[in-house]
Order: C-alpha cells, then structure tokens, then sequence
C-alpha cells in the first residue's frame, strides 16, 4: 500500500487511539475491519501488543512509527491516562513529524472536547484532584482544547460516511 509521501520508515499507516470500554467492540472494531479490508496497516492494540509487556513503551513505538492517528473522541475518553497520554504523543508526533491527526467524535460534541464541558470537563477535573502532577492536566487540556478544534468526523451527523471519506482523505 502506497501513501502520497515517503513511509520507508514507518511501520503502520494508522495508529487507533481509542477508549476500550466505549468502543473497542463496536464503533472501533468495525473501523478497524473497515481499513484492514481496504488494505490499511493499522495497529490496533488488542492484536499488537505482546501480553505481559509493559504498554506504554510499546504504544509509543507504535505512534512514532505510524504516518496517520486517528483519535476516536467517546464519552469517557478523557476519564483514561493512557487515553490522554497517547493523545499527548501523538500530537508531539504531528509538530515533530508532520504526522496527521484524524479525529472522530463519537456520540460526543466537539465544542465538549476543546472547551472541557459535560464528561471531558468532570473527568478533568477528577484528574485534577487525583494527581499529584497538575502540570500533566494542563497538558491534556491544551491537548484536548486542539483535537478539539481540529476538522474531524462527528458521528453524531454522518457516521456512514466516515470510512469512505478516511480512504480518500489518507490517500493511501
């Protein structure tokens, strides 16, 4: 599979970011069918991840190694570190390495994510009380506040469309 630039030094076409318990087995795992049918190497990290291995360092690899991100915005997605971690790295990526983000808002507001209203607020805030490091919540705010501002696929309008309009927007 050949995309519109050189990826002689990645490893996947898309990396999932995703909040399991939402839509790992149904909005997420008909995406994935979705791009493995058209031949897109994505990683998907219920197939890809070596069990008894620590997650982090692995997901990392996987989001520096991949041309495309997409970010797949639920319900209680911002209630998940790892969630939010991940969206850290790949936004890092995005500045560092000119890789595309590609957000879907699924079954929730975009105006909710970038300005921190309804469940992406509360889980914030949640956060805020829990950690120790508040510095990391001001990071995923302004992380959240730019996904959130980014043109992506709001379900809750066209969700039929998405997997058609992915193909031709990837180029690959």
């Amino acid at each position: 599979m050949a995309a519109t630039f050189s990826s002689s030094q990645k490893r996947y076409e898309v990396f999932l970011s995703f909040r399991g318990d939402d839509t790992r087995n149904n909005f997420t795992a008909h995406l994935l069918q979705e791009l493995r049918t058209k031949g897109i190497n994505t990683f998907f990290d219920e197939d890809k991840l070596e069990k008894g291995r620590v997650i982090s360092p692995a997901l990392i690899t996987a989001i520096e190694n991949s041309m495309f991100s997409i970010i797949v915005l639920s319900e209680n997605y911002a209630s998940s570190r790892w969630c939010l971690e991940e969206m850290v790295k790949i936004l890092e990526c995005n500045r560092s390495k000119e890789e595309r983000v590609l957000p879907i808002f699924y079954n929730v507001d975009p105006s909710d994510v970038r300005n921190h209203r309804g469940n992406f607020g509360e889980a914030l805030a949640k956060h805020e009380e829990n950690l120790e490091n508040r510095e990391r919540v001001r990071i995923w705010r302004d992380a959240l506040t730019y996904v959130g501002k980014l043109s992506g696929w709001d379900t809750r309008n066209k969700e039929v469309k998405i997997f058609k309009a992915f193909s031709s927007t990837c180029h690959i």
